[in-house]
């Protein structure tokens, strides 16, 4: 009798753990800008959805990204190690596919959960790992059940391809292409299907069928990243089905285009949480909205227009704040306090202890991930920070990496060149270096750059001098 009840109570005490464990939601756009949504301050281009999703929820407004461009940033979000741990370094040419992979033994938090018996799925762009050419780093090799999406990120610069991937296998869309390069790239000349329509149909599914079990979805859009390839071309990256609201703004095409992807993505999000209402599920799922870096400047578009980095300096490809603060928001009814802000500082790589402690499931060894549950919380009392935060970039020979302790942050701008320094508390914008004024804070940052990056032997020959 005595063992009954004690496997009645453990049964028990399981089935209460899963319906105390909440759903994950991380919805990601491709180079959407801090200052490009409506709460972090835009003014042309509108995004009710994202705004009222502000409204009912946590806007973060010191959040980073992983890194300033697409693989390493996401490498970061993986594993919740810093650029200068993470496996993937930098956006890889074809020459080198495996340093833009990740590899048997690297443990993403899709891993983490699938083992904590989530259902995992991934929706939209992937970037590190392909069929055919690194193929360790595929999704369903790195913890997901599911995938439908771009496995090249330079496939992905097309938003009407000529055909996806739904797990391993190639899905034929209507859309006609022409190619351009030996990359995947490409622009459709006879454009029917639009990619992030059917990840938003995917997504919507998605969750659908995962409502009666704890579900991890990773919703990667390509929205709004340029067609790099179509800008060489026809000198217009900006390919959205329509011009939507903007059709008759006196703008280029460019900048119609761009805002129209922006306010397309919006009305994906609003789908999404209206679902998560309607299914009942809205109160037991958290949903973070983010970006994968800084805005981009690849449409021809005119930045001066929409002011995508906000209050700060640079774009996508800068290590200065506008290259790697992006817009986040958490959403979770009646967990989050509605209509809160957070200047908690947190990055990509908090996304594995912070999933983790939510799906009660131990992560990984030597991360650099900090939870920021206490945060999601209103426990700001409670909340660890971080010593510091590391980046880098290391694209056509110009070597950069950054850090940030608190309110100082430091850019060294080639390995032989000295370290400038920023106080972001009175500067957001990073015009003024101080490090002369402030010597201890400098050789601090300077002996943390020492030893912030660990060697890599894919991506080592190309940091060195």
């Amino acid at each position: 009798m005595f063992f009954r009840i004690v496997l009645l109570w453990l049964s028990l005490t399981s089935v209460a753990i899963a319906q105390d464990r909440p759903n994950l939601v991380w919805i990601m756009a491709d180079d959407l800008g801090y200052g490009e949504v409506g709460c972090f301050g835009q003014q042309v281009i509108q995004t009710p959805h994202l705004d009222r999703m502000a409204a009912e929820g946590l806007r973060f407004t010191q959040f980073y990204a992983g890194a300033t461009v697409c693989a390493p940033s996401r490498s970061v979000l993986m594993t919740g190690q810093h650029h200068g741990h993470t496996r993937v370094r930098g956006n890889a040419g074809p020459t080198n596919p495996q340093a833009q992979a990740l590899r048997a033994d690297d443990v993403t938090v899709a891993e983490v959960l699938q083992r904590a018996g989530y259902r995992t799925g991934l929706i939209g762009k992937w970037g590190l790992g392909d069929v055919g050419l690194a193929e360790s780093g595929l999704p369903r090799r790195q913890g997901f059940d599911y995938f439908f999406g771009y496995l090249s990120q330079v496939h992905a610069h097309n938003h009407f391809p000529d055909y996806l991937w739904r797990d391993e296998q190639q899905v034929k869309l209507s859309n006609v292409v022409t190619a351009v390069g030996d990359r995947g790239g490409g622009y459709a000349t006879d454009a029917r299907e639009f990619a992030d329509d059917l990840f938003a149909d995917e997504a919507i599914q998605f969750v659908r069928e995962s409502r009666d079990q704890p579900f991890f979805l990773y919703w990667s859009m390509v929205t709004p990243h340029a067609n790099n390839e179509r800008t060489r071309e026809l000198k217009n990256g900006a390919h959205v089905p329509d011009f939507g609201r903007y059709a008759n703004e006196e703008w280029s095409d460019q900048d119609k285009g761009h805002a129209a992807m922006i306010t397309r993505l919006d009305s994906y999000v609003g789908r999404l949480l209206t679902e998560l209402k309607q299914l009942g599920i809205a109160e037991n799922t958290l949903v973070i909205f983010t970006s994968d870096n800084g805005p981009h400047d690849e449409s021809q578009h005119n930045l001066e227009r929409f002011s995508p980095s906000g209050p700060f300096s640079g774009i996508k490809r800068n290590l200065t704040d506008g290259g790697i603060r992006v817009p986040t928001i958490a959403w979770w009814p009646g967990t989050i306090e509605a209509n809160r802000t957070s200047g908690h500082v947190a990055y990509f790589g908090d996304w594995m202890a912070t999933a983790t402690e939510l799906a009660r499931v131990e992560p990984p060894g030597s991360l650099d991930s900090l939870s920021f549950v206490p945060t999601l919380h209103g426990r700001d009392a409670e909340q660890v920070q971080h010593e510091f935060l590391y980046w880098e970039f290391h694209e056509g020979g110009f070597k950069q990496a950054a850090l940030l302790d608190g309110r100082w942050k430091g850019i060294r701008r080639g390995q032989r060149q000295p370290l400038v320094v920023f106080d972001l508390a009175n500067d957001p914008a990073e015009r003024n270096n101080i490090a002369a004024d402030f010597p201890e804070v400098t050789a601090k940052l300077d002996e943390y750059l020492k030893t912030a990056r660990h060697h890599h032997e894919d991506w080592e020959p190309q940091w060195r001098e």
